[in-house]
């Protein structure tokens, strides 16, 4: 795991187990997933909100410990509202 991805495990839509982790290239996201440690990463084309909250937790836990800027998690906030405008998200 790269220093800055942001990593997490959740059920896929068939129940298995699958690894999710994203990585952020300059103002961009890439999410990856895996079913296991011995298969490779592949391109996760479609994250669902559950992906992105785990960004934004994983994002706001590492501006405590100064590994993001300050204004990180609300740069993650407004792309979670833009893709996802009918869900509410708790403010600070």
């Amino acid at each position: 795991m790269a220093r800055d991805d942001i990593e997490w495990r959740r059920e896929n839509a068939e129940g298995e187990r699958i690894e999710i982790k994203a990585h952020q290239v300059r103002q961009r996201w890439d999410f990856f997933w895996r079913p296991g440690r011995s298969f490779g990463w592949e391109p996760l084309e479609t994250p669902l909100l559950e992906d992105w909250l785990e960004v934004l937790d994983g994002v706001e836990r590492r501006v405590n410990r100064r590994q993001y800027p300050l204004d990180e998690p609300a740069k993650v906030r407004r792309q979670i509202r833009a893709l996802f405008p009918k869900h509410q998200l708790d403010e600070d």
